[in-house]
């Protein structure tokens, strides 16, 4: 959305990733038994689509059924239902986790986690981030939720590249009727929700929702509101299931992307937020982010016979929308404005207007021992920037809606795999993934001279993936595979860097073992995994020739982790489960730049220091969960409660390994009472962070030598202490 072009401080932040550590249990959960069945499954019967894996699949990845959704599922952005699965951390600018929220898997940055939405790809394509703030209560329409860890199975989109997360909303499983929900919490928030599934008498399957959510944040002014829709309409004709999809969301958030530096905490407070403070007197009452965006699918899907199936899909996302600043003392140049000052405040909204559009394929082939799967995708985005000075204090010669940047792109994404599982024996598998992908992107950039011109870049790939799978019992499962992923750099680092010093593609090569096994009273699981990145791309303080901060290559990187999760029936309405996540993730080598200031704070230019085998930035070496539950029902009333905690070690803002860049480790608790009464009357009260912990879940830093002292500035998003939401839903 528009906020994918903030200012250059802002590309420090987008950056930062998260990570953490839980010390309780060695057999780690995620859940025992059927009441809190699916977040914690090892056997994972659904295929989502064509690109979400099955048992037989050699990958490493967790289910979330409608089932755990509808327990979770308070209005939060869909990360928050997510925090408890293993190796993932998030983040919630406005500490509430409703707005701009993130989610890192493994110490993977956002820009590095594919998402897709019934096989369609989500990540914007030219920052190749997730925006869940365009999608406002999405999760209340999901059937099921699967997460990759790793490379993954060949998927469809600009992100995969470190882990995946799939939306599935076409299941058929869900029982029909109106849901009426509405909740009140902290911070001013209010949800209210509408949601209907029914089947007309000619057979078509209806699907209906909206969701209204307001909040006022944690964080000063970090207040969002945001709607958000789904319709589907599906009907079978023979073979044949045509379904119609059509979801989206509208968001205006006030901005909070600055984070809060230790100063500013001491100064007024750790909910202190310095967007908008630019006026003077009281800061500027719209500084917020306004951006709809609207999803178009149609799904063909036909059981050609015993042996063939086919899907077909075409994908259609209109984006509009824009964020606004108040800018005090603006060179007026920098605008094209001529007037008899040279600087002026002035109020500026920059725009993104985006189109993205393409079909998705599949043509699956079972015989025998063989399972066969053709599949791709070609899709289109055309995206137009541009920005508008929409009042300024000296106007000059301006007009109102003149645009003082435009910056069209085009970009073109096509791919195409072939994937084979053939069974060894009835208990061992192999399995093979070959996908080709090709990348062409047009955009205006800088030439050697920095002059703007329009310019073409394409990148060609071969993602290889292969393992072994090998299941001797129902619940039991081994496997062990190879991938490797590679990928494209993103719009920053095309439009910042002319062709000479632009960066060069990212490649991951990703192992993973794993063993799980389960009964009908417990279950656990253990995965190592290693992902070895040739490449990656990371800030080192470098600045190109006009003095924009770049994202450069890092030779030689790593992941090494171990992942054990585990659940356990106590008693025979208690489970206990969880997950810890062991890991080392270092740079091998790379130069760090450092600006330069004198003690008057004159700048004196960059010095370079080298660094070896330092931890990679915001990857933590431990994170973990645990889970306390309770589940009972009399006769029509039912009883649940889940004590949960997480604990996130500390990690670095910066890859240089510098105690001053280090953020600390946190953990919190929440609490989670639910009642139901005939099954149709459902109460539920959450009272997160329990005991009140004051923690920061990201940041970001500023090194600099300051009179020949290395010197850190750092910024924290601090989250908000005890707080609640009550719900109340009903059932017709």
């Amino acid at each position: 959305m528009p906020g994918r072009e903030k200012p250059l401080r802002m590309k420090r932040l987008l950056l930062s990733a998260l990570s953490g550590l839980f010390f309780l249990p060695l057999l780690t959960a995620q859940r025992a038994v059927d009441t809190i069945a699916s977040v914690y499954e090892f056997d994972y019967p659904i295929t989502v689509t064509a690109t979400a894996a099955r048992a037989e699949t050699p990958v490493t990845f967790v289910n979330l059924t409608r089932k755990d959704i509808a327990v979770r599922n308070l209005g939060q952005d869909a990360p928050y239902l997510l925090k408890w699965t293993p190796s993932v951390v998030v983040n919630s600018d406005a500490g509430t986790g409703i707005g701009y929220t993130g989610i890192w898997i493994r110490g993977s940055d956002p820009t590095r986690t594919n998402v897709t939405i019934n096989g369609i790809p989500y990540n914007d394509s030219e920052s190749q981030g997730v925006y869940w703030v365009n999608l406002p209560d999405f999760s209340s329409s999901a059937d099921l939720i699967q997460i990759q860890r790793g490379v993954g199975t060949s998927t469809n989109g600009a992100g995969a590249f470190g882990a995946t997360i799939n939306f599935s909303t076409l299941g058929d499983d869900a029982e029909p009727g109106l849901q009426l929900d509405g909740g009140v919490g902290s911070f001013g928030t209010r949800r209210g929700v509408v949601n209907y599934r029914g089947q007309t008498e000619n057979g078509f399957r209806v699907a209906a929702r909206y969701s209204k959510i307001h909040s006022d944040g944690y964080v000063d002014r970090a207040r969002a509101d945001l709607d958000g829709y789904y319709a589907a309409v599906s009907k079978e004709a023979g073979t044949a299931l045509i379904s119609f999809v059509a979801f989206g969301g509208h968001e205006v958030t006030y901005q909070s992307w600055n984070g809060v530096t230790q100063d500013e905490i001491d100064t007024y407070g750790r909910t202190y937020n310095s967007v908008g403070t630019e006026k003077e007197g009281e800061p500027y009452d719209n500084e917020v982010d306004n951006y709809r965006q609207n999803h178009y699918q149609l799904h063909y899907n036909n059981r050609l016979s015993d042996r063939y199936d086919l899907s077909v899909s075409g994908h259609y996302t209109r984006g509009l929308g824009y964020f606004e600043q108040y800018k005090a003392d603006e060179s007026l140049a920098d605008y094209g404005i001529s007037a008899a000052v040279d600087e002026s405040d002035l109020i500026r909204r920059r725009w993104l207007d985006n189109h993205f559009y393409g079909t998705v394929y599949s043509l699956r082939y079972r015989q025998d021992r063989w399972d066969l799967t053709f599949g791709g995708s070609a899709n289109e985005y055309l995206g137009d920037h541009y920005g508008e000075v929409i009042w300024a204090r000296f106007a000059g010669d301006s007009e109102i809606r003149d645009r003082y940047y435009a910056n069209d792109a085009t970009k073109r994404d096509f791919s195409n795999y072939l994937r084979a599982n053939y069974g060894l024996t009835d208990a061992l598998s192999a399995y093979l993934d070959g996908q080709v992908r090709h990348v062409n992107y047009e955009f205006l950039g800088p030439d050697e001279n920095f002059s703007e011109l329009e310019q073409r870049a394409g990148h060609t790939f071969f993602n290889p993936k292969a393992g072994l799978v090998y299941q001797p019992a129902r619940g039991t499962r081994l496997y062990g595979s190879f991938g490797v992923a590679q990928r494209e750099p993103n719009r920053n680092d095309f439009v910042d860097n002319p062709a000479a010093t632009r960066p060069v593609p990212e490649k991951l090569f990703n192992t993973e073992i794993g063993y799980s096994r389960g009964t009908p009273n417990s279950n656990y699981g253990i995965n190592l995994y290693h992902m070895a990145y040739r490449d990656q791309l990371v800030l080192t303080g470098a600045l190109n020739d006009v003095g924009e901060y770049i994202r450069t290559n890092v030779p030689e990187s790593y992941r090494l982790g171990l992942e054990l999760q585990g659940g356990l029936q106590l008693a025979r309405h208690f489970t206990l489960g969880g997950n810890l996540t062991v890991s080392r993730n270092r740079v091998g080598r790379f130069t760090e730049v450092l600006d330069d200031y004198d003690g008057d704070f004159a700048y004196l230019g960059q010095f370079e220091a080298v660094r070896e085998n330092t931890p990679l930035a915001f990857s933590p070496d431990l994170t973990g969960a645990l889970e306390l539950g309770y589940d009972r029902t009399v006769r029509q009333h039912g009883f649940s409660a889940a004590l949960q905690t997480k604990y996130v070690g500390a990690r670095y803002v910066d890859n240089s390994g510098a105690e001053e860049s280090k953020l600390d480790g946190f953990y919190y608790t929440d609490l989670r009472l639910g009642y139901t009464l005939r099954e149709r009357y459902r109460l539920t009260l959450m009272l997160r962070n329990l005991t009140d912990q004051l923690y920061s879940s990201n940041g970001w830093g500023y090194r600099y030598r300051f009179d020949g002292q290395a010197t850190t500035l750092q910024g924290m998003y601090p989250q908000a202490g005890r707080n609640f939401m009550l719900s109340l839903g009903v059932d017709l």
